[in-house]
């Protein structure tokens, strides 16, 4: 067995040091994140083990890891390694080789069978089909397990991991290199979610199933980061780069924004519980109208949604990914008379157009009205079209625009209506401005089931130009084009900011006899 000298950040101790299944590493640019990685590869197959580089997407050698490892090796001064230009040998036996995970994943699981380490670059881009496929293979082969046993029958998980204790043997590893992407990514959403609390207090967690740690260029010997060259680098995008695309690339946070996103994800954030701050309690305190609204299932390409707004506060937010679109129909229609919504508003655009009849029935002998979303509705025929939209008083010489004047469609109107809401909640709850309790929204995260995947819907929804000075929104068809995910639950959001009508008292004529004489 060959000695190395590798010398690593702390953070890394854990994993170089402690038996896990999952290890992923998380963080930014310049925390060594895949040096350190190459390093303990080196080392792996000097000692005879296989080892599988791999990322979603690889075409060559070039693009894979093993330029890293080569430049490791010879940074160390080891020696019995050679390089085939396809992997890394080493005289003990020990190798290389790289895949592209997204070409033929199936073809992986016999592959995969006895590797002693799985190295995924970039982890923020696997797949979940990927992700799936990829743990159930990564295990013994089948000569390993009959050595392993011996001929002994195991019963548990326990009756394992105490044998492995006595046997001295590992079991092979998978180790994830990544920043965090997005938040709806296949691995934040598998294993991240359950660990941000702990990154966030001290930089690691883990469980039976993982070990996370967390490196950013801060956690580097600050000569050593200095003497890097990437300082300048880092100062000059600190300078430059929005806050979103900054603190992902060296930070490490999500980065759930699109280019020209409507929504930002430090305005979403602001709204989270922005009702349950003290100093705010009262400013949220929930009155008028329940508002519940329905984006239908659409065939299994998109799942159904609910959300409901009760004044100011989003209280419930639910998807539905299987049953037809008229049992999801029927579920939000449920949701709504049981959370006693006074209106309730669905997408007639699309597969919401037949849903009228349906809706009209389940609301029989219920207060509950409902309205016909049309997001696609622009000019004279969309919502609130000849009523003012902002009345100019710091120019008096321009007329005020109407809502036809402002916005293309519909969907665009009420998106950008949502993204202002937000937009104000971020400037009283993070800046302190005074602003009107009715131009703020809260969300309730106790009723919202799945923040994490809202908040990538609504901090991706771009606005786009327009050639006649409208303000405009990607469409959703555009948004398929572009790869964005449908915002289903987003869209429900979105519809909850319709403004029901105020109905007029009817008032008793005041008459005399005389005067119809």
């Amino acid at each position: 067995m060959t000695s190395i000298d590798i010398k690593y950040v702390k953070n890394l101790h854990p994993i170089f040091t402690k038996p896990k299944r999952i290890k992923i590493i998380v963080g930014g640019r310049g925390s060594t994140k895949s040096t350190g990685v190459a390093d303990l590869v080196a080392a792996k197959i000097s000692n005879g083990e296989l080892v599988c580089c791999a990322r979603e997407n690889q075409n060559s050698i070039e693009e894979s890891v093993h330029r890293t490892i080569l430049d490791e090796i010879s940074r160390l001064g080891i020696n019995g390694f050679e390089d085939t230009k396809t992997s890394i040998t080493h005289t003990s036996g020990g190798r290389t080789f790289y895949r592209g995970l997204s070409r033929n994943i199936t073809s992986l699981k016999s592959t995969l069978s006895g590797v002693d380490l799985l190295w995924i670059e970039e982890g923020e881009d696997i797949s979940a089909n990927t992700l799936r496929v990829l743990t159930a293979s990564v295990r013994l082969n089948a000569e390993d397990t009959e050595r392993l046993l011996d001929g002994r029958k195991l019963e548990s998980q326990a009756q394992m991991d105490e044998l492995l204790a006595q046997s001295g043997f590992e079991m092979p590893e998978i180790i994830i290199t990544m920043n965090r992407g997005r938040r709806d990514g296949a691995v934040a959403k598998k294993w991240l979610v359950r660990a941000e609390k702990e990154l966030k207090r001290c930089g690691y967690y883990e469980d039976d199933s993982i070990m996370v740690v967390e490196m950013n260029y801060t956690d580097m010997p600050k000569s050593w980061f200095i003497a890097s060259g990437l300082e300048v680098e880092r100062l000059d995008d600190e300078d430059k780069m929005s806050t979103a695309e900054y603190d992902h690339k060296w930070k490490g946070y999500y980065m759930d924004e699109v280019e020209n996103s409507i929504i930002k994800g430090e305005w979403f954030d602001a709204c989270i519980n922005a009702h349950k701050i003290e100093k705010l309690k009262k400013v949220f305190e929930p009155h008028g109208c329940k508002i519940a609204a329905h984006d239908p299932f659409n065939d299994g390409e998109d799942a159904g949604g609910y959300a409901m707004r009760h004044g100011s506060i989003i209280t419930k937010v639910r998807s539905k990914t299987k049953g037809a679109i008229d049992e999801t129909c029927d579920w939000a229609t449920d949701h709504a008379i049981n959370d006693g919504a006074d209106w309730f508003v669905w997408d007639e655009d699309g597969m919401g157009t037949g849903l009228k009849r349906q809706i009209s029935d389940n609301f029989k002998g219920t207060k509950i009205n409902f309205h016909g979303f049309r997001g696609g509705l622009s000019g004279k025929g969309q919502d609130n079209a000849e009523k003012i939209y902002q009345k100019l008083e710091d120019d008096k010489d321009k007329l005020p625009k109407t809502y036809m004047e402002t916005f293309l469609n519909n969907r665009s109107q009420y998106y950008i209506a949502l993204a202002d809401l937000m937009f104000n909640t971020y400037k009283c709850v993070v800046r302190g401005d005074y602003i009107d309790p009715n131009e703020m929204i809260s969300l309730d995260s106790e009723g919202i089931e799945n923040l994490i995947d809202l908040r990538s819907q609504l901090t991706r929804i771009p606005r786009i130009a327009n050639g006649k000075g409208l303000r405009q929104i990607m469409s959703k068809k555009e948004m398929k084009t572009n790869k964005i995910d449908s915002p289903n639950e987003g869209d429900c959001i979105m519809m909850l900011m319709f403004k029901p009508p105020v109905k007029k008292e009817r008032r008793a004529l005041n008459y005399t006899k005389s005067a119809i004489m």
